[in-house]
């Protein structure tokens, strides 16, 4: 079930509660564990993305279904597990389904009626512009947006990121895999493509490019760019011009033995050694968790860094039989995962100053660290980690400043609102994820965490 709880922002008192009920079925293609990360909100409406592939939206005062629309068939491959975006009046939302085989995409509905605007492939059909990316008479599989996007309303554009093409085995698809691994720059009118960045191509090692794309103007090179800042699971940090896609520089975030780097033209260097050949293992860093998976940076614009959250995990990775069928794991890899050698640690918080890409501070954590940053103008950063504590950062120095014990582990990212005039931290304490269902001995040293889920709230002084 999908839930959607309203609360007294200043209290906790509940308000009402929405019961999202779908069929058994829909849980045999939600990958990977149970999750939904958020609401949009336009007006006095509530947009809720489903893992049955429905957005639903609601009344903000009441929590009454005011339309249901339908995007995808439900327990055949695609999940819906990411916040929709609203902007100038169409809520879009991303499809996810990598795992099972089935083609990403992008959809647009009116916010009002839930009229479809547009569907925008993810993967191109046969003779469309990237097939010559995919081995001809294969249907292009995978790419699946699974994250929300961001909007630049300068320049009225979407930026939308793509999953692993599927299989995960690339011996079976050879080439580059267009629009996998991508950031896809749209129009919000009508989903057309206006440039588009690969960060990991032909990639076999589950590097999903979905990860958020700051948008911020950065001074580089004593040159002001209108910057797209984006933390890759290939361990990379990557920045664009958003406004045309071009590559302004790379740097690596933790060990990257797939993807080295990219030339001076935003092309991936990819060593061949960290292809899967023959029966044996290969050894890889990072692992399929990513350097950097889907929990958020956070950027603050006067010290002009990025807060990150960063995983050091390596593989092995085997082939295995390829099952193609509807429904069923599409992949054709086993992949065991180590700590990286020399890391000190799962997990780390690090301080990135964007002009450069050098880290100003970071801290190593024993366990791994799956949380969300919150950056606020106060010069404080906001995150928890694994054993519970949730903890607040200076800006600056990197210091802590102060920390509280939950009750679980903490995946849930932190958010900051105001009520007449007091500011509060909000934080979702609750344990588990990719990293708990896959994380081999970084699930081990986490198992006895508490499951949770208690919201805590905390008023700033």
């Amino acid at each position: 079930m999908d839930h959607v709880v309203a609360l007294d922002a200043t209290t906790g008192r509940e308000l009402w509660t929405y019961v999202h009920r779908f069929p058994p079925k829909t849980l045999r293609t939600v990958c990977c564990d149970v999750v939904n990360r958020g609401l949009a909100m336009y007006g006095r409406l509530l947009y809720l993305a489903t893992l049955d592939d429905r957005v639903v939206a609601l009344d903000a005062q009441t929590g009454a279904v005011v339309w249901n629309k339908t995007v995808a068939e439900s327990g055949i491959g695609y999940a819906m597990t990411s916040a929709p975006l609203v902007v100038g009046g169409r809520v879009v939302v991303g499809i996810s389904g990598g795992e099972y085989g089935a083609p990403g995409f992008i959809s647009a509905f009116d916010a009002r009626t839930g009229a479809t605007l547009w569907t925008t492939r993810t993967t191109p059909a046969a003779h469309e512009p990237g097939s010559e990316t995919w081995p001809a008479g294969r249907p292009a599989r995978g790419a699946g947006p699974w994250l929300t996007g961001s909007y630049d309303p300068e320049t009225n554009t979407l930026y939308w990121g793509t999953g692993n093409p599927s299989p995960w085995r690339a011996d079976v698809r050879r080439g580059a895999n267009l629009f996998s691994d991508c950031v896809l720059a749209l129009d919000p009118d009508t989903g057309k493509r206006k440039w588009y960045f690969q960060f990991t191509p032909g990639d076999e090692w589950d590097y999903d490019g979905v990860n958020e794309n700051v948008l911020a103007d950065i001074t580089y090179g004593g040159k002001r760019v209108r910057a797209l800042l984006h933390a890759d699971r290939n361990g990379q940090f990557v920045v664009l011009d958003r406004t045309t896609g071009a590559f302004v520089y790379a740097t690596p975030l933790v060990k990257s033995t797939a993807v080295l780097g990219y030339d001076a033209h935003g092309s991936a260097r990819i060593d061949p050694a960290a292809r899967l050949r023959g029966n044996g293992p290969t050894y890889v860093c990072p692992s399929s968790i990513g350097g950097k998976n889907w929990w958020p940076s956070a950027y603050d614009p006067v010290l002009g860094r990025l807060y990150v959250p960063l995983s050091h995990m390596c593989m092995s990775m085997t082939k295995t039989t390829l099952e193609d069928r509807v429904g069923a794991p599409y992949l054709g890899v086993y992949s065991r995962l180590v700590p990286e050698p020399g890391s000190g640690g799962f997990g780390e918080v690090t301080a990135l100053d964007v002009s450069n890409g050098s880290r100003v501070w970071r801290h190593t954590y024993a366990l791994p660290w799956n949380d969300g940053m919150l950056a606020t103008g106060g010069n404080l950063v906001f995150s928890g980690s694994a054993d519970g504590y949730f903890r607040a950062f200076d800006a600056r120095s990197g210091d802590v400043l102060w920390n509280t014990k939950t009750n679980s582990g903490i995946i849930g990212v932190p958010i900051a609102y105001r009520v007449d005039g007091k500011e509060y931290v909000a934080v979702l304490a609750g344990w588990g994820g990719g990293v708990a269902l896959f994380g081999g001995s970084a699930a081990t040293a986490t198992q006895n965490i508490p499951r949770g889920g208690r919201l805590y709230v905390y008023r700033l002084p």
